[in-house]
């Protein structure tokens, strides 16, 4: 997979005059050959991915990519057309995200529920409140540490969720809306030859945060 001519068609989608239908048209056969090429190089990615999880939902490059047009029913002063390339591997319903991003403006992994639904949220914090030390082991663990940093906090609520008590000993993570973490990436590691290694090491090391995340969830009360 060429990075580079994903990230130069982006750059020339986004320019003054270019984001809209009209020059997507004219450009569709280029955009098609760089979104078919991601595809393949993630349904490779898939493959390498169900080696590592016996639990893996298996998901190839069709399934995996997004769409590249904004939703602009929900969204209509968004541009036509993003600026990235977004995908998600693993992927089954209430199953906690391994997402890539590369952008012109951002790249980065992530994975966990983000702006997680009410439903999801109860069942997480019922997870942390009988046996937060596990998640607290887990998200402190010094490669996943040194790797995806602090969880996300920037939606977390200010006073403690309802049913518990703000002296919990685990309050801070109860506090929180998303359960997400992030590793930035540079365009440079993405077309770097060894960037698909990258991925390998960023899923392995996300593991056990998303275990924790998706047995909470599925947990039958």
């Amino acid at each position: 997979m060429n990075f580079r001519k994903l990230f130069d068609f982006l750059r020339d989608l986004n320019s003054e005059g270019n984001n809209n239908k009209a020059w997507m048209d004219e450009h569709r056969k280029q955009y098609e050959t760089i979104r078919d090429e991601y595809k393949e190089f993630l349904s490779d990615l898939n493959l390498s991915l169900a080696k590592i999880h016996p639990d893996y939902h298996d998901t190839p490059g069709k399934k995996a990519i997004n769409r590249i047009n904004n939703n602009l029913v929900f969204h209509p002063n968004k541009p036509t057309y993003k600026d990235h390339f977004g995908a998600g591997m693993d992927q089954a319903k209430n199953y906690a995200d391994f997402y890539i991003h590369l952008g012109i403006n951002e790249c980065f992994l992530a994975g966990g529920f983000y702006h997680s639904p009410n439903d999801i949220l109860k069942k997480i914090r019922a997870a942390i409140d009988y046996n937060g030390n596990e998640f607290k082991k887990i998200i402190s663990a010094k490669e996943f540490n040194d790797y995806y940093g602090e969880l996300m906090s920037d939606d977390a609520l200010t006073n403690a969720p309802k049913g518990y008590s703000i002296d919990h000993p685990h309050i801070e993570l109860l506090k929180l809306r998303s359960f997400v973490v992030m590793h930035p990436l540079t365009q440079k590691e993405v077309i770097s030859d060894d960037f698909k290694e990258e991925l390998i090491k960023a899923y392995r090391i996300l593991l056990p945060f998303r275990n924790y995340l998706n047995q909470a969830v599925a947990f039958e009360e």
